[in-house]
């Protein structure tokens, strides 16, 4: 099937994309996004706020050891995040339903560039002054009678649009 170890994960290339998790409060979907990570090779996650951290037994439950394999780094907000992002050259948005926002369809990632997506806490979103540091927004275009997804299946969705767009070589 092969799967990467550990350690040939950390030496890959990868997703030029970072997921920043801005007071995500479950660990199953912090857990979540860590294996979806994993799955499609990111760069790094970066937890703010009350995002928990590994070692987590819950996170381990959804993350299954991508906890491991994955890069993350902690912040005490994700405006400090944001910004350590784009003094590394990252473009940053954040997903959210906004006035002006891209649908996610319409947003083409360009090879050469790197990208950070930031997905907010479950009740609020994405902090306000996190939106606004960003360099824009992304959402997920939605037809029912619920306006939001879980952020584990938004952030799914993302990782998913980078990744057929900026596939990596096996």
């Amino acid at each position: 099937m092969q799967r990467l170890t550990v350690e040939e994960f950390r030496e890959a290339q990868k997703l030029p994309l970072v997921v920043v998790l801005d007071d995500v409060r479950s660990m199953y979907n912090v857990g979540s996004v860590f294996r979806t990570g994993d799955a499609f090779r990111i760069e790094r996650v970066c937890l703010c706020g009350i995002t928990s951290t590994p070692p987590s037994t819950e996170i381990h439950k959804t993350a299954l050891g991508a906890e491991d394999s994955v890069a993350w780094h902690y912040y005490k907000t994700a405006l400090e995040a944001v910004e350590s992002l784009k003094a590394e050259g990252y473009e940053v948005f954040s997903v959210e339903q906004a006035h002006g926002s891209t649908m996610l369809q319409d947003f083409k990632p360009l090879y050469g560039k790197k990208y950070a997506v930031v997905f907010g806490n479950e009740v609020k979103g994405v902090h306000q002054e996190v939106v606004d540091a960003c360099d824009g927004c992304l959402e997920i275009p939605q037809f029912g009678t619920k306006h939001s997804l879980n952020v584990s299946v938004t952030a799914g969705i993302v990782i998913w649009h980078f990744a057929i767009r900026m596939p990596l070589t096996v």
